[in-house]
């Protein structure tokens, strides 16, 4: 049976771990969302009520961590939102359905807390499937008027986002310093960086729009 419970600082290095195994070469030689989540804890964005870990037999095999970030209606208002990543679950794990009910668990959890929005970046393969749409669907685009194919939005309140045309904006945690990324990584147990299929569809995947209907 799998347990959801809230991160303790007992899980941290194994939540770092089970990212970097998560990621590793699948969208960039190497990966960076393990020293993500390294630096995110202490960022004023995060939000502990929303960071999840997923249990199985007394072991941890997942995780799920949650930022603030905004979206800016056509009348100048700003709104707060959720976006979340990275989520993980150990390879060992994997396509055993433990991240769609880590994923749900959590989509319950925040609207309980009062929010009402996700928007993320990710493979609309992995997410249609638990209620994201593409961000087109909802009129909420990136600065310049950009749709991604990538970016996706899921109303954990059907209604919150009507009426409205939205600019979305992350978190600053998010912009990754590369370097900083590297040297982190730089000091854990050595893993061969190689390239992979995957690599070159999450680049094709990340530099793709919506066209207008």
């Amino acid at each position: 049976m799998l347990t959801i419970r809230n991160e303790t600082q007992a899980d941290r290095q194994a939540v770092e771990e089970i990212t970097r195994r998560a990621f590793y070469n699948i969208y960039a030689p190497g990966c960076v969302e393990h020293y993500l989540v390294h630096i995110m804890r202490d960022h004023p964005d995060f939000i502990p009520a929303l960071d999840l870990v997923a249990e199985l037999d007394g072991q941890v095999i997942g995780n799920v961590m949650y930022t603030k970030a905004t979206l800016t209606g056509g009348d100048g208002a700003v709104k707060e939102i959720l976006t979340f990543g990275p989520v993980s679950i150990a390879p060992e794990h994997q396509r055993k359905g433990y991240g769609g009910q880590l994923l749900k668990h959590s989509f319950q959890r925040a609207a309980e807390l009062g929010w009402d929005t996700v928007v993320i970046f990710g493979s609309p393969a992995n997410y249609v499937g638990l209620g994201f749409k593409s961000c087109r669907r909802f009129n909420v685009c990136l600065e310049g008027g950009r749709f991604p194919s990538a970016m996706l939005v899921k109303e954990l309140r059907e209604g919150a986002l009507d009426g409205q045309s939205w600019v979305y904006r992350d978190s600053p945690v998010m912009a990754i310093d590369q370097e900083a990324a590297r040297r982190y990584d730089d000091t854990l147990e050595p893993m061969e960086k190689e390239y992979r299929p995957s690599q070159e569809e999450f680049y094709i995947m990340s530099h793709s729009s919506v066209a207008e209907d």
